[in-house]
Formats: structure tokens, C-alpha cells, sequence
């Protein structure tokens, strides 16, 4: 079992930046793809960014060339750098972990992921 605690939402104005980071513990270690997803009110969870085992990451059409997924191995730590932000950002963001799948395919079906953190929020305004 993995266990994730997400940490660093907080209220932006749009063009501003956060980063999110994700402290992971229990099963962890390079096997398993992790990634952020987010959940805006009355939408479905949208996969944003994805990295590897091997280090390779993907990311979401709308977040390309802004979201940056990034993760400190040896401490277990799995980052998101937001710059850019829009006020269509806005949203709960997760931790996911535990996926077997590659990145670019769980962005699309991120209920594949297997461990989840309890949501870090973001809002950005206009």
C-alpha cells in the first residue's frame, strides 16, 4: 500500500505559479508511474502530468509548455511546478500513484492509478 500526502495549493492570480509537492511512503520506490490529477466542480478528474519509471513524463494538452512534473527519489517526493496559471487551472489537485500503465496512457484513464493522496486545492483569479 502507498500512502500520499500532497501539499502547496493555495489562492494565485492568473499568470502566477505554485509548486505541488507529494511526500509518498509505504510501497514505494521506481516501479510504479505517479502523477497529478485534477477535479474541478462539476467536471471528471482530468489526468495533468505523469512521470515514469524511467523518468520520461507526459502531460495533458492543456497544461503542455506550463506544468512541470518533476520527483526527488531518494526522498520520496513527487513535484508539480505550475507557472502560467489560468483561472481554468482552478480545481483539486491529486496525488496518484501505484500505476503499472505508462504516463501517457493513464492522463486518460487516471482512475487506473491505484493510490491516491486527499487533494491539495488550487485557485487561480482572474
Amino acid at each position: 500500500q502507498m500512502y500520499l500526502s500532497e501539499s502547496g495549493g493555495g489562492s494565485v492570480q492568473a499568470g502566477g505559479s505554485l509548486r505541488l509537492s507529494c511526500t509518498a511512503s509505504g510501497d514505494t520506490g521506481l516501479k510504479y508511474c505517479m502523477g497529478w490529477v485534477r477535479q474541478a466542480p462539476g467536471k471528471e478528474r482530468e489526468g495533468v502530468a505523469a512521470i515514469n519509471t524511467d523518468g520520461t513524463t507526459a502531460y495533458a494538452d492543456s497544461v503542455k509548455g506550463r506544468f512541470t512534473i518533476s520527483q526527488d527519489n531518494t526522498k520520496n517526493i513527487l513535484y508539480l511546478e505550475m507557472n502560467s496559471l489560468k483561472p481554468e487551472d482552478t480545481a483539486m489537485y491529486f496525488c496518484a500513484g501505484g500505476g503499472f500503465e505508462p504516463g501517457s496512457w493513464l492522463l486518460k484513464h487516471p482512475s487506473q492509478f491505484n493510490s491516491w493522496g486527499q487533494g491539495t486545492q488550487v485557485t487561480v483569479s482572474s
